[in-house]
């Protein structure tokens, strides 16, 4: 079996919070946001329709679950899920809560502002709710 390495940029710019029944959940580190990027355990798959249909099912299946937990939890008036790939090959799936009061409102958050870090506090407090979001999860 090969290992699971995840990309260096994703590395770079997330936390590493949990391990679903398919993707590693990181947190990206931008507090304007409560953002979420689901990575699906595979090696050199750069594409949703790349995944056997099973995990096709469950790489959404995870996404569905947490953004409506997430914006049931956190008060989000949306919840954006996204596939990019653009600068980062590897597949990855953007689930990010959005607030009309939020720092981009309506307009995407990519290439709008420049992202806010969390400090150690906000970073810890998010992740501890999070992670009792995916406990909470039917996976």
């Amino acid at each position: 079996m090969i290992k699971f390495e995840l990309d260096e940029r994703l590395a770079a710019d997330t936390f590493p919070i949990a391990d679903l029944p398919l993707s590693r959940v990181l947190l990206m580190n931008d507090a304007r946001y409560p953002w979420v990027i689901l990575v699906p355990r595979h090696t050199s798959i750069s594409e949703v329709f790349e995944l056997p249909a099973d995990d096709q099912q469950q790489l959404w299946r995870e996404a569905t679950q947490l953004g409506e937990a997430m914006k049931t939890a956190l008060e989000g008036d949306k919840i954006n899920i996204a596939s990019l790939g653009n600068v980062v090959s590897q597949l990855h799936v953007h689930v990010v809560l959005r607030r009309h009061s939020d720092a981009t409102w309506p307009a995407p958050v990519w290439g709008n502002g420049s992202p806010e870090p969390y400090d150690l506090d906000g970073q810890a407090q998010l992740r501890d709710q999070l992670l009792a979001l995916i406990d909470g999860l039917d996976m």
